[in-house]
């Protein structure tokens, strides 16, 4: 018999078979696939996974021509799931937009499928309700090629030396690198590989769009124990991190102190409250190139009162984007 489009989930389709050996019958394959509607096979896979996965205590007795179980099973293992666990796994599914293009979308929605393909019939939450009030939206998606970047996330994963064909901002040319990838990171909805470059004879940060081509050198590697993320990151802005320490001090006005007071920005920061709504933000940094780009963004809002390198780097920065935008008036 084959399996119909229309069939029982295979959660259900255990439950019953559990039923049916609990009662103490001595269902066989056979009756159990006439029941269920479908075939021997499913039954057998069924009863196999109920054995070896949920650990439950099934023998086929040739005698009675059945299966039954040898110990006590007061209940069968299913899936508990409560409301507010249903609806973020819900948010979790739609948060999976950053994930879009990647080698992690495919395995990620199969598991969330699963999981809900487990769930018991009678939910009271209306997830039509979720589907239209809640999104999730990037500003920009990163393009990424498929092909080399699960060959990054699988050389990460298996500890595998790489060989990257890689092309720096501002120039036109790739250049060969070969590098153990420690880490794949998404920050702040952008993908970032930290790799050890061996001809720099340091840890570096790729970004995966700008890597041409990707080969395995067919060598492996150790990741250092005292490699750490968090730790690397800890007194960047994002994803660059220096050996300097610089203390920055940023005044904002009363119009962009609103949006600076709703977010923590970095670990370190610390807010002082100014006459008028205006707020100064203390931070202390490894990298200014990150936070001087954040500064431009204000278009006004802030002012750099120290370090006076950034407040040099800011200004550069603005005195171009005028030249630029006087050429283009």
């Amino acid at each position: 018999m084959n399996d119909s489009p229309h069939s029982r989930p295979p959660l259900e389709r255990m439950l019953r078979i559990h039923q049916a050996i609990q009662a103490g019958s001595f269902p066989n394959a056979r009756t159990l696939a006439r029941e269920r509607e479908v075939s021997t096979k499913s039954i057998q896979r069924d009863i196999g996974f109920m054995r070896d996965r949920l650990n439950l205590p099934i023998e086929y007795d040739a005698v009675r021509n059945g299966y039954h179980y040898t110990g006590e099973v007061s209940a069968f293992p299913t899936l508990q799931i409560t409301e507010g666990e249903l609806f973020a796994l819900v948010v979790a599914e739609k948060a999976l937009q950053q994930y879009r293009g990647t080698s992690f979308e495919k395995p990620l929605l199969s598991a969330l499928r699963k999981m809900e393909q487990a769930l018991p019939d009678t939910i009271s939450l209306n997830l039509a309700d979720i589907e239209q009030t809640i999104s999730f939206r990037t500003r920009a998606e990163q393009i990424l090629d498929l092909k080399v970047f699960d060959v990054l996330a699988k050389a990460a994963a298996r500890r595998e030396q790489i060989t990257l064909e890689y092309r720096k901002p501002g120039q036109s040319q790739a250049e060969a690198r070969v590098v153990d990838p420690y880490h794949l990171a998404n920050i702040n909805g952008e993908w970032y590989l930290f790799a050890f470059d061996h001809a720099r004879q340091d840890v570096r940060t790729f970004a995966p769009a700008r890597i041409r081509s990707v080969r395995l050198t067919g060598k492996t590697f150790a990741r250092p124990r005292k490699f750490s993320l968090e730790k690397r990151l800890r007194d960047s802005f994002g994803v660059h991190s220096g050996k300097d320490r610089h203390q920055v001090l940023l005044r904002f006005d009363a119009r962009a102190a609103d949006y600076v007071r709703e977010k923590k920005w970095h670990e370190s920061q610390r807010l002082r409250e100014l006459k008028g709504g205006g707020v100064e933000l203390a931070l202390e940094l490894s990298s200014l190139d990150e936070i001087a780009r954040w500064v431009l963004s204000w278009g006004g809002g802030a002012t750099v009162l120290k370090p006076a390198e950034l407040a040099e780097m800011v200004r550069r920065s603005a005195k171009k984007l005028l030249q630029n935008g006087g050429c283009v008036l």
